[in-house]
């Protein structure tokens, strides 16, 4: 077993596999891809020159998950346009019909530089998450994942969720990592979501309250703080009225307590349709660049490549087309803004100041109508807060301290 203080550097052609970074390069520039595509592309390398069969190498990638051929096929065609294979008729990975993948370029292996001593670097981020799966009363399987131990914090399924897509990618990588830093973080993919069932009748606001409550009751918890963001904060605000004995906290983020129908802008629900109309087309299939649009619509600054990419993809891996406009129409009809009144637990709302998916205003409405509610805004137009930016830390920080507080009153059950 190599030491943790050292890694592996692999270097074949013009590329550069750096293990303990995580990093791909190509005569010293940097190519972006996937956290599984790295792993796959790791496997293949280490046994290059054997065939690693389809299960073995699912396995690998996939430790604690079932998953289908067809992410491990998306995961070789990406290696196969990251590697320029295509432009450079070169093959490095070769593709035995039905039974699995040979690493066919000559390797050079060697140690690099150790790592610092541990008292001077950062903490690590989680290293797994446990991914189960429970059934609703109307018998829907939904997974849910939990990581980190402490009191714990329940993020709301919103649309585009896939547990282990996102569990190595660079859009919601950091959200698990620090709200998994000191506490617990339970995420689940809602229905017709990621790895949760997609063939489902009940697309509708009440099942979506219903399957939070199913998987908060599978995790075992008593009491928690609760996140919801986007159209997940709607949801978090039903249950939190229902069960407010069971939130300690609420916590909302990019939120809104209306779809566009309940908005008084008629503008606005005729661009709406329009869109619905082209998710319905299947639009993104024959022009690309419809899903570019709709990713600068969630993340249109400071985004990388990289980071459009992944979340260009994710739109692709976590939902079918037909159940994407369900939930659009469903998120078009939430109306709980006559329950925000009614709400009694301590709540901190954060909206990005320049929200293209949820208005400004929408945050505003949530931070004035629930009681005793602080608003915190967001120097940004990123629907969901990249790594990098200002507003990342403005909102780790004031998480921090509001979960912090009376959290001596916020008893929890293990998992």
């Amino acid at each position: 077993m190599r030491k943790e203080t050292t890694s592996v550097v692999y270097e074949f052609g013009p590329f550069r596999l750096e293990l303990r970074e995580h990093l791909l390069l190509r005569l010293g520039a940097r190519i972006p891809v996937t956290g599984k595509a790295f792993q796959t592309l790791r496997v293949l390398v280490e046994a290059r020159g054997n065939l690693v069969s389809k299960q073995d190498l699912m396995t690998a990638v996939w430790p604690e998950t079932s998953v289908e051929d067809n992410n491990l096929d998306r995961n070789i065609s990406t290696l196969r346009k990251a590697l320029g294979e295509q432009s450079s008729g070169r093959p490095f990975i070769e593709t035995v019909p039905r039974v699995g993948y040979r690493f066919l370029a000559p390797v050079t292996e060697y140690a690099s530089n150790p790592m610092p001593p541990a008292a001077t670097r950062e903490p690590d981020p989680p290293t797994r998450q446990e991914i189960r799966f429970c059934s609703t009363a109307d018998n829907v399987r939904l997974a849910y994942a939990t990581v980190g131990c402490g009191n714990p914090i329940v993020k709301v399924a919103n649309c585009f969720n896939h547990l282990d897509f996102e569990w190595e990618g660079p859009i919601w990588r950091h959200w698990v990592r620090d709200l998994a830093n000191g506490q617990s973080i339970v995420r689940y993919d809602g229905r017709t979501n990621g790895l949760s069932e997609w063939n489902v009748e009940d697309v509708s606001f009440e099942a979506w309250v219903h399957d939070l409550e199913t998987v908060v009751d599978a995790a075992g918890l008593d009491k928690f703080a609760l996140f919801g963001h986007s159209q997940g904060g709607a949801i978090a605000i039903a249950y939190a009225v229902r069960h407010p004995e069971r939130v300690s906290h609420l916590v909302l983020c990019g939120a809104y307590s209306r779809g566009v129908y309940h908005r008084g802008h008629p503008d606005a629900v005729d661009v709406r349709c329009a869109l619905e109309t082209l998710v319905q087309l299947n639009w993104g299939k024959t022009n690309p660049s419809f899903l570019q649009v709709v990713t600068n619509l969630y993340i249109p600054e400071k985004a990388s490549a990289e980071d459009q990419q992944w979340f260009t993809d994710l739109q692709v891996i976590s939902i079918s087309t037909a159940n994407l406009v369900k939930i659009m129409r469903a998120c078009d009809a939430i109306n709980v803004r006559p329950l925000l009144p009614s709400i009694t637990v301590p709540t901190l709302v954060f909206h990005a100041d320049r929200d293209r998916i949820a208005p400004p205003e929408e945050g505003r409405i949530l931070a004035a109508e629930i009681p005793g509610a602080r608003f915190v805004p967001l120097p940004t137009a990123n629907h969901i807060l990249l790594d990098e930016e200002p507003a990342w830390k403005i909102f780790r920080e004031e998480l921090s301290s509001f979960l912090k507080s009376n959290n001596a009153n916020a008893g929890a059950a293990g998992n």
